[in-house]
């Protein structure tokens, strides 16, 4: 099965490979093979070279199971923790719009 082709914004393939060089300096600092670690994530060494390189066709679960064998699964709990453009625009009610009532069926 051919996977799908991502075509993502320049920026953004940069914020993937930062994700994927720093999922590889965790795995060189905790002196972890890349066969371990794929070995206990259940990948091949393949995907594993794929999620250091930060390829967009990884599936998220298998960055997340990459993640958990390093013991990083928790920091991805960080992302948008902190979303300030989110409660400015939730304090200016701009967000959220109230429905108008329902008319009466009679």
């Amino acid at each position: 099965m051919k996977s799908k082709s991502v075509i993502l914004l320049p920026k953004l393939q940069k914020i993937l490979e930062e994700l994927g060089e720093n999922v590889k300096l965790a795995r060189l600092r905790r002196k972890m093979s890349a066969e371990q670690v794929a070995e206990r994530a259940g990948i091949s060494r393949s995907t594993l070279w794929m999620v250091e390189k930060g390829t967009p066709t990884v599936a998220m679960g298998t960055y997340l199971q990459v993640l958990f064998i390093l013991g990083l699964e928790k920091d991805l709990l960080n992302v948008a923790k902190d979303d300030l453009l989110g409660r400015k625009l939730q304090d200016a009610e701009l967000l959220i719009k109230e429905r108008a009532p329902k008319k009466d069926k009679n």
